[in-house]
């Protein structure tokens, strides 16, 4: 019998407890990965400000002054001391915010609550006290499709910065290395002439192909996963902080140590005092030294709260406004010059600017890594809750379970980041683009922040208005100033949006539909135990699988299959898969058993709990889990009566590493077996093995790994009915598997709208051309039985 049961909130404290030497080590790795994007803003901040556009050297330490309370208010304040308090089980982004609020405040639209045990995750810490603003929230249906558009607004900000944040990195540093092969062609230069035509050359004509071999290659590593990557690029970022940090130090003292006064607000003030469009336009690009923020909070899953803050407040935040401070110095110290604003130019030293420029391709490369991440975290959030269309999620680490890589994407990625450079090909354009991206994205999470300290929290409702008020102002001020550059470069953050928004909500809006068609077109119960033997259905040896989005009664495919076919096998085991609003799902709440009609019928109903960051489909022995289940569920169901769930199918929790042997015990073939009986033994193939050797394959066959089930010692505690039945699951698993899958045809109603039947379109084109959910499923192909249904909508 398995243990005492466990709330994922228990599990998430015991994880989450660790030593000073694990957070040092997840610091030094988060260096690589999370803060490599704010790292590197250096390159671009200034460097994206057109020199025409500055009149005086006062604007300068104007400019600086805004610098410094940005950083010290988004990435310090906000997140490092308050937003990372906020995560969802260890887990961060919009989404997380999203299903805090869905658990707490009712207000998710994911078709996950009011079905058998929905109340797994329930714990008495939970139970929040009634507020006006909780049943205002809850009341309203505008106000959860609200919310739903916020959260995958903010999804898809941090998607397309993935996009927008390798090109303006890597296209920044080189143009530096643009910039110093053009220094060294000019020492031997024959004449004049040939220098300023080398130069011209250089600087034109190398930036660009150098960035896009460069991307190829970062997203090349991806696969390596955060833990390699971590490893590997954190030593470059320490040097880089250290290097641009150092000069940094160095300007301030040798150019202008005025710029120290700049920390006052009353520089921003007198900025703001004589504001124009072409001083909104220069904000556009002052809120770049803040682009890499949300990473912070939207990479959480792949570290601890304990190591983001640490590294941020001892290390990253004072070398950043050294940086700031001394670039800021050497340019209005030399204001006037060529290329002043271009961080390259205020190392003083010439060959330490060679040195520079190949420091900073390998740290524009990392500075993309933050963003990368995060968005393969979102696209694995959205996917587990609906929101976005089947893709391959690899979890790179066991001991992290947020550490995840989406090869489909990533190729998406690569492919969109190197139209964009080669389309747009310059710093000032892609620069709109991100700000942009990097405020609305500040401001989802900052409303959606607001909300969960009134509601899950429960703060004063003042406090939730100031948090929104201050901190949404903000970054209000400097969305306004990237969206006025929507016609200089922000327009590809649109083109984006609109992409990525169409994709989220045509696949949510199918599958919600989809999943009321089921639930409406269900047949009962008593229609495959009572009636289908009236009309001639007969019984064969083996289990069915039938895997399925309803939770109770029979889907409607298979009933089409029945009538049409009439024969079903021996054992019947209905699975499907629920998507909680939670991170992890415990092991030992993993699958909720039942049984289907009367015990003679052999006839079960498997439900697969999973959170928006567990993988539990791609497993080799995930069918051998299911059927030890079962033979666990049948040995409990007797005596185990307070374990059921009260429902129309009386349910039960078992998990997926049960301990103690009671049903149905697995041994693997190099197990010792002599001591069960040989009629007690079943073998059976994983179902990743049936696939091993493909059809036609002339080489030998391989030793595949042989899984078998016997039956537990006989014991006077065990009834002669539950062993019989354990031994015909055994027998039924002998007679073979088969797998029957609902294949899905969606249509537009006549008469439906053009908004319903565009995004019914897109649904069918996303359907085809996704993951089939038998690879998905790990199903083999020969054992596997689609049943075509069509759905008008």
């Amino acid at each position: 019998m398995d243990g005492v049961v466990m709330s994922p909130m228990q599990v998430s404290r015991g994880f989450k407890k660790e030593t000073w030497k694990h957070t040092i080590l997840l610091a030094f790795q988060s260096l690589g990965v999370v803060y490599g994007r704010l790292s590197t803003a250096p390159l671009y901040v200034f460097g994206s400000i057109k020199s025409k556009d500055i009149q005086s050297k006062n604007e300068i330490h104007e400019l600086f002054s805004f610098i410094f309370w940005t950083l010290t208010i988004i990435p310090l304040v906000k997140y490092a001391f308050i937003v990372l308090r906020a995560d969802d089980d260890g887990e961060g982004g919009p989404f997380s915010l999203y299903s805090l609020l869905c658990r707490h405040a009712k207000v998710g639209l994911i078709p996950t609550s009011g079905r058998i045990g929905d109340n797994e995750e329930e714990t008495p810490s939970l139970i929040k006290l009634d507020s006006k603003a909780r049943r205002a929230i809850e009341k309203h249906k505008s106000t959860h499709y609200l919310l739903l558009f916020v959260a995958l607004l903010g999804a898809c900000m941090i998607i397309s910065d993935a996009v927008l944040t390798p090109a303006i990195s890597v296209l920044s540093a080189t143009s530096g290395l643009g910039r110093s092969l053009a220094k060294i062609s000019a020492k031997f230069a024959s004449s004049d002439e040939t220098k300023e035509h080398l130069t011209k050359a250089l600087k034109k004509y190398v930036p660009m192909p150098a960035a896009c071999a460069i991307l190829v290659c970062l997203f090349t590593l991806q696969h390596h996963g955060t833990d390699k990557i971590g490893r590997i690029f954190a030593p470059i970022v320490i040097t880089w902080l250290l290097f641009i940090s150092c000069f940094g130090l160095y300007n301030i003292i040798q150019c202008d140590s005025q710029i120290l006064y700049a920390i006052s607000p009353v520089y921003m003030l007198r900025f703001i005092k004589k504001i124009n469009i072409k001083h909104w336009k220069l904000l556009s690009s002052i809120v770049l030294c803040i682009a890499g923020s949300e990473a912070m909070f939207a990479d959480l899953g792949h570290f601890s709260k304990r190591s983001i803050k640490v590294t941020f407040v001892c290390i990253v935040y004072p070398a950043l406004l050294l940086t700031y401070a001394g670039q800021a110095a050497y340019i209005s110290n030399h204001f006037g010059a060529d290329d002043v604003f271009h961080l390259s130019e205020s190392i003083p030293n010439r060959i330490l600017q060679h040195a520079f420029a190949v420091l900073s391709i390998f740290a524009s490369a990392i500075g993309s890594q933050a963003t990368i991440t995060a968005g393969f975290s979102i696209i694995n959030q959205c996917q587990a809750l609906d929101c976005f269309p089947r893709v391959k999620v690899v979890h790179t680490s066991e001991k992290i379970h947020g550490q995840v890589y989406v090869p489909d994407m990533n190729w998406i990625f690569m492919v969109l980041s190197l139209a964009i450079t080669i389309g747009l090909h310059d710093i000032s354009q892609l620069g709109k683009a991100t700000g942009l991206a990097v405020t609305t994205a500040m401001l989802v999470t900052t409303c959606l922040m607001s909300l969960v300290i009134a509601l899950y929290w429960e703060k004063n409702l003042s406090i939730s208005a100031c948090f929104l008020l201050f901190f949404g102002s903000i970054e209000a001020m400097y969305m306004v100033a990237s969206f006025m550059g929507i016609f200089r470069g922000a327009w590809c953050l649109i083109i984006l949006f609109i992409l990525f928004m169409t994709i989220m909500v045509s696949w949510h809006y199918g599958t919600i539909k989809k999943y009321e068609f089921d639930v409406e077109n269900k047949v009962s119960i008593e229609w495959l135990t009572d009636y289908s033997p009236g009309l001639g259905v007969s019984r064969v040896p083996g289990i069915g699988f039938i895997y399925s989005d309803i939770e109770l009664g029979i889907p409607a495919f298979f009933s089409h299959f029945i009538t049409n076919l009439p024969a079903y096998h021996q054992v019947l085991i209905f699975v499907s898969f629920r998507s909680s609003p939670v991170p992890h799902i415990p092991e030992n709440r993993r699958y909720l058993i039942g049984r289907v009609g009367p015990r003679e019928y052999k006839i079960y109903r498997c439900i697969v709990r999973y959170g928006y960051c567990d993988n539990v489909r791609d497993t080799d022995d995930f069918e051998n889990q299911i059927i030890r289940s079962i033979g666990e569920f049948i040995t409990r169901e007797n005596y185990d009566c307070e374990a059921l769930a009260s429902s129309e199918e009386k349910m039960m929790d078992i998990g997926s590493s049960m301990g103690g042997g009671i049903g149905l015990i697995p041994v693997k073939d190099n197990e010792n077996v002599s001591n069960f009986n040989s009629r007690d033994l079943i073998s059976s193939e994983s179902q990743r093995n049936l696939l091993d050797v493909p059809s036609g394959s002339g080489g030998p066959p391989s030793h595949k790994k042989r899984v078998r089930f016997t039956m537990p010692p006989k014991s006077p505690e065990m009834q002669a009915s539950v062993r019989r039945e354990l031994e015909d699951i055994i027998e039924a698993r002998e007679g073979g598997t088969a797998y029957f899958l609902g294949q899905s045809h969606l249509i537009a109603s006549k008469g439906s709208n053009f908004v319903k039947k565009f995004l019914i379109m897109v649904y069918v084109f996303l359907d085809k051309n996704s993951r089939e959910p038998p690879v998905e499923l790990n199903i083999p192909n020969a054992a596997l039985l689609e049943v075509g249904t069509v759905y008008s909508i």
